[in-house]
């Protein structure tokens, strides 16, 4: 079929597709039209990936359009939502307006009324229907991307029952849902009412072995000799063999390893950056040390350093622990085959367009905590990976590898991963921490008023659709009810539920009730005459379940025991017995986790962070991001039950939300002023935004280190009447700039005795939809998409004081 015979797209749109080179739809797109996905059937397409179902989705949400509807396009992860929207804007063209929402849990987000495609993660999109956002009546299409994903444990749920309330909101909806080749996808195609395209289609060859000894062991019998030199790894051969191969562009095959840790993936960067670096051209080169400096601008880290000096090579390490910047730069420098190798943790085979020629799966087993040893990974999870391998229009065919040191371990791997099909996706509702947001969300906004109603909105799931017996079901879902009446969130009278005010705005604010609970306790032990500190307020919220608390490593306990007991009258709550070691030691977690929130409200640098609690930049952003989001919660519960506390749990978001100190927050406040340059202002004179309108523009220019265009946007931002720099001299405009004491800026406890460890891997969590993302090897969560965005960080790289200095630099002591 081709794109003219679609007769129900916007005028245009055939068009716009032959341009791109579709001349004709691929088999499993025939499939689906043929199914009617652009005549507003519903439709599952379970095919594998490259193969065209982005396109699927593209011609429903447009053939939507063309009828007056709107669609919504859900996916898992924030950094693909904003991919996708990029993707679909083209359409603009057509004047289909294209909308991205990922943050703002606390919003109905009423402007994304006039977009024609809105593209938003599951746990947004719950947050909009909590939020009661009117414009979710009038959805025509509905598109679930990478829906197989409800099998997971964390976000699964949330996405489980965001498709439940869809479909009851609008009867009539248009469903597509999107899936790798999935061992169950005819049931999920059943639970949505939909008609199932599976297929095992490729545009592109996807050959699939393992490599043992001196040869790659296709499963199609076919062998390609790599042999593995003397000293060298097996990855080593393989990507070194992959980028000796050119096609008939020249182009020198990429490689994508996919490894079980974030240590390893950096680890695995470095060395495998001496196999490309022999392979680059001298353009390459060059470009490669420019992106190198970009990345160096983004944080000033060692794993930005690090990072650097592997792309300036042609590798780069890929995992949560970077920065989004990072993950950005080495993503597109990699699709434009300028970095030759990514070695990355599995998060990246989680629908980010990453392809390569060749997949390495180094690692096929990963750390298991609940286990306490090393697991196989799914065979779901291993075939996501190697569907990376291939890019139509650019690679000649797609490789996947494992690797295997014995004739036996090659065996299990072909039976495990090569010739095994998908497991069967599972829901995983039934579980009480998945279900304690959403039993209270459904009360809250009037899918159901009582016990049975409950039960009613909840056989509506996939759960419900695969089980003969909903006795666990009903039983936990009658204990969630039970704590939430208990917790004062729900009422129940005469057999009817509602949510009381307080359980509407947990619901509104898409917080765990747990996490509620806890904080709305801790605020409440607060004496009227206290005021409880920033440090006191930070453990608080990181001992919620909406918190990844950071893992106790070798000599932690010790050190965070003392600052306990030294600190103790700080926190809110009893701290628990030494002798209870499950709940001390969350407690000490949630303290480890609190200073690390401290140090970057009291100034304390990035890179210092970093090597102080074991934990990459981008971990440091999350925390704060979900510092930020848990403190604005805890300020409207602390208003709305009158507290007494709002004031202070205000002024300790806004130190974690801008990294600084009290005297900075009026600063940090203009657009463009960061907490880097915040403090240099500061340190210049300028103390308010008030002086920044009024000092003297030699000393703004000199504080910001003779930086023009810097300069002009701050003063700009600040609402000063002429922000022009010409012909404003930055000689003598350092004022009464004076070195930062980091010695002597120890106030507000940022120094501590002890030593604070080398450990600081995430931990657990999950809460209301649960987005742990994943984990690593080595505890590392893989991401949290649930904090709302946030942007805190100066818009250039941070820049230092004349002395090298930042903020406090004083270790534990």
């Amino acid at each position: 079929m081709e794109p003219a015979d679609v007769e129900t797209l916007p005028e245009g749109a055939a068009e716009k597709l032959e341009a791109e080179g579709i001349a004709e739809f691929y088999p499993p797109q025939d499939a689906a039209l043929e199914a009617g996905v652009a005549d507003g059937e519903s439709v599952v397409a379970a095919v594998p990936t490259a193969s065209g179902k982005t396109l699927i989705a593209e011609l429903a949400m447009l053939s939507a359009v063309a009828r007056g509807g709107t669609a919504l396009y859900i996916v898992p992860l924030r950094a693909l939502a904003s991919e996708k929207k990029a993707e679909f804007e083209k359409w603009g063209d057509l004047d289909v307006q294209v909308g991205v929402s990922t943050g703002n849990f606390d919003s109905d987000e009423e402007w994304l009324a006039s977009r024609d495609i809105v593209v938003a993660t599951s746990e947004k999109v719950d947050s909009l229907i909590r939020n009661g956002a009117a414009w979710l009546d009038d959805l025509s299409c509905v598109v679930s991307d990478e829906v197989h994903l409800v099998d997971d444990a964390g976000r699964g749920p949330t996405l489980e029952v965001t498709l439940a309330k869809l479909r009851k909101i609008n009867p009539g909806i248009q469903v597509v849902a999107l899936s790798a080749t999935v061992g169950n996808a005819g049931e999920i195609a059943d639970w949505l009412d939909a008609e199932l395209v599976e297929s095992d289609w490729r545009p592109i060859e996807l050959r699939t072995g393992v490599h043992y000894g001196s040869a790659v062991n296709f499963a199609d019998g076919d062998q390609r000799e790599v042999p593995v030199g003397s000293g060298e790894k097996q990855t080593a051969a393989l990507v070194g063999d992959a980028l000796d191969e050119t096609d008939d562009d020249g182009n020198r095959g990429s490689s994508l390893v996919f490894v079980n840790s974030r240590r390893n993936a950096e680890t695995a960067a470095r060395r495998l950056g001496d196999v490309t670096a022999r392979r680059l051209s001298a353009g390459e080169q060059n470009d490669l040390r420019e992106l190198a400096a970009e990345i160096r601008d983004v944080s000033d880290t060692e794993t930005s350093e690090d990072l650097a000096d592997a792309v300036a090579k042609g590798a780069a390490f890929h995992h949560a622990g970077l920065a989004s910047e990072h993950r950005s730069l080495v993503e597109e420098a990699f699709r434009d085959r300028l970095i030759k190798c990514v070695c990355a943790t599995p998060t990246l085979a989680a629908g980010v367009n990453t392809p390569a020629r060749r997949v390495i799966v180094r690692d096929w087993r990963r750390y298991d905590g609940e286990f306490g040893g090393m697991q196989p990974l799914d065979t779901l999870e291993v075939h996501q990976m190697m569907g990376r391998a291939g890019r139509p229009g650019l690679d000649p065919y797609g490789e996947a590898i494992l690797l295997a040191k014995d004739r036996d371990t090659m065996d299990e791997l072909f039976e495990r991963y090569l010739w095994a099909e998908p497991e069967p996706v599972e829901s995983k509702l039934a579980a009480e921490p998945a279900l304690r947001t959403h039993v209270l969300s459904t009360v809250a906004t009037g899918f159901a008023n009582s016990r049975d109603g409950l039960l009613e909105f909840l056989d509506r799931t996939l759960y419900a659709s695969q089980t003969d017996d909903d006795r666990r079901l009903r039983t936990v879902a009658a204990d969630v009810v039970d704590y939430l009446v208990a917790n004062d969130f729900l009422e129940e009278s005469d057999g009817t539920l509602t949510a009381t005010s307080v359980g509407h705005t947990v619901s509104r604010l898409y917080l765990d009730p747990m996490s509620a609970a806890e904080m709305i306790d801790g605020l409440r032990q607060v004496a009227d005459d206290e005021t409880p500190s920033a440090l006191g307020l930070y453990h608080l919220v990181s001992r919620t379940p909406d918190t990844y608390e950071l893992y106790l490593k070798s000599g932690d306990r010790d050190t965070f025991t003392e600052i306990c007991y030294e600190r103790e009258d700080e926190l809110l709550g009893a701290t628990p017995s030494e002798f209870e070691d499950v709940a001390f030691e969350d407690w000490l977690s949630a303290l480890k986790t609190a200073k690390l929130l401290e140090d970057w409200a009291s100034e304390l640098d990035e890179d210092r962070i970093t090597e102080r609690y074991g934990v990459g930049p981008g971990d440091i952003r999350g925390k704060v991001d979900t510092a930020e989001w848990l403190l604005g919660a805890a300020e409207q519960l602390a208003t709305e039950l009158d507290l007494g506390v709002t004031l202070a749990v205000r002024e300790a978001k806004r130190r974690v939300a801008d990294g600084v100190r009290e005297e900075l927050l009026d600063l940090t406040g203009v657009r463009g002023v960061g907490r880097v340059r915040a403090r240099k202002l500061y340190e210049a004179g300028v103390e308010t935004r008030a002086d920044l309108r009024e000092v003297d523009k030699s000393i703004v220019l000199g504080a910001l280190d003779g930086r023009r265009k810097t300069a002009e946007r701050v003063l700009e931002n600040v609402g000063r009447r002429d922000p022009s720099m010409d012909g404003v001299s930055d000689g003598d405009g350092g004022g009464r700039r004076t070195t930062f004491d980091r010695a002597s800026e120890s106030r507000d406890g940022a120094g501590t005795d002890g030593d604070a460890g080398s450990g600081g891997e995430t931990s657990g969590g999950g809460g209301a939809g649960g987005s742990s993302g994943g984990t690593d090897a080595d505890g590392a969560g893989e991401g949290d998409d649930r904090a709302p965005d946030t942007d805190v960080f100066d818009d250039e790289p941070a820049e230092e004081t004349d002395d090298g200095s930042q903020a406090n630099l004083m270790d534990f002591g």
